[in-house]
């Protein structure tokens, strides 16, 4: 009987609740902004670090855990290569005939020298955003997956001298020539020429960066003569294990060939950098950790002044509403009766906040991963943990005008004018 009289009082107040709202909609729309704004920002964020960090998940899966990469120095933010700390500056570059000699390990299946730099394509006028133009060789797809869809890869030749010939992704192929047969065209690169010599369509979950999608994947040599390559942050060597070989005995066979061509002594430490998928990952989520962390901070800060505009409406409201109180008082309603009306009120208020804020968030997230060319979703969880703080800010921030309204004294209230 106690659960069902609370039952009803609950949607009594409720129902008050909506209809003092609807009697002041400009500022009740006012002071819910704030609640709307900071759910909605970290519903928004929540949605693309979640899309974006299971691309990565989902690429680490396409290239195969066991896959891991040599380079001059690991960093989790890139490092100027014009002001190179003196320990990173000593480092010499890792090289073609260091990748030649991994290659050739019993525990090796592949290795390659990669670069990468960020560049637009252009064809007879048309141009394409900065991409990612890769230099690689006809071995890509043994890292990156996806499929050849037209044309070919580089010959040995090609790949030896530098010949300019390029496979397009294929959205670039599309971007510049439409529904033109692109093979044996010559497009742009960063102003420099390169015949179309195939098409190629990435995996479905592989994962671009915004800004840097893969546009292009040229022969190694071909970017190394004509371009500039950031040889501490964009140089380095893929390399997979054979099958049944353990990524740690690769590791420690690519740690001794490489120590032994750089005649390192044994108490040298390594001049290089073995980086495992796993710690890529580590790398993203710290960041996307430290990212989403200032977007919460910031966050809470739009539902803390949502919050006080929340007192301060409630407290406009208990003032206005004197004589109401009054009478409820004077017809046997409690002090518990009157603070439960005015909580209830607050935390409709900011509960209808947060939904609006959560489905402006999702919008906003789905339009943002759509950009970027990601899959975003949402955990449950989270939406129900924004219903929940967005209403328990309304409980917060509206207990001291309920407060105060439960203790306004009856005779005192009916006589407020």
């Amino acid at each position: 009987m106690r659960l069902d009289r609370l039952g009803d009082q609950l949607r009594e107040n409720v129902g008050i609740a909506l209809t003092a709202l609807r009697a002041s909609k400009a500022r009740s729309a006012l002071t819910i902004l704030g609640v709307v704004i900071g759910v909605a920002t970290v519903m928004a964020m929540a949605a693309i670090v979640q899309g974006i960090r299971a691309q990565i998940v989902q690429t680490i899966e396409v290239a195969g855990p066991t896959t891991f990469y040599v380079l001059k120095k690991f960093s989790q933010t890139p490092l100027n290569p014009d002001q190179l700390p003196k320990d990173v500056r000593i480092r010499p570059d890792v090289t073609e005939r260091e990748a030649t000699r991994i290659a050739q390990l019993a525990e090796v299946r592949y290795a390659s020298l990669w670069a990468q730099i960020l560049s637009r394509l252009e064809f007879e006028g048309v141009r394409t955003q900065g991409v990612s133009v890769f230099g690689a060789d006809n071995g890509y797809t043994e890292i990156q997956g996806g499929e050849l869809i037209a044309g070919r890869w580089f010959t040995r030749n090609e790949q030896l001298t530098g010949t300019p010939v390029v496979v397009l992704q294929e959205n670039s192929a599309s971007r510049l020539f439409g529904r033109t047969e692109p093979l044996g065209r010559t497009i742009r690169i960063g102003g420099r020429p390169a015949e179309v010599i195939g098409v190629w369509r990435e995996p479905d979950n592989i994962f671009a960066p915004p800004g840097q999608a893969v546009g292009a994947i040229v022969p190694y040599r071909m970017l190394e003569q004509q371009f500039r390559i950031d040889r501490t942050n964009a140089l380095w060597i893929p390399v997979r294990p054979r099958p049944g070989v353990r990524v740690a005995d690769a590791q420690a066979a690519v740690t001794t060939v490489l120590r032994e061509s750089r005649r390192l002594r044994p108490a040298d430490g390594n001049t290089f950098d073995l980086v495992t998928q796993d710690q890529i990952l580590d790398s993203f989520n710290n960041l996307t950790g430290a990212f989403f962390l200032v977007m919460i901070v910031l966050s809470a800060v739009s539902l803390m002044v949502g919050g006080i505009g929340v007192m301060a409406i409630m407290t406009v409201s208990v003032t206005s509403r004197t004589r109401e109180i009054g009478v409820r008082k004077a017809m046997g309603a409690t002090q518990r009766d009157i603070l439960l009306q005015f909580l209830v009120e607050a935390m409709t208020l900011t509960g209808l906040g947060g939904v609006l804020g959560i489905v402006l968030g999702l919008l906003v997230g789905e339009l943002v991963t759509a950009v970027l060319d990601v899959d975003a979703s949402t955990p449950l969880a989270f939406t129900a943990v924004a219903v929940g703080v967005s209403v328990g800010i309304g409980l917060v921030f509206g207990l001291l005008p309920a407060r105060r309204a439960a203790k306004l004294d009856p005779i005192a209230a009916l006589r407020y004018e």
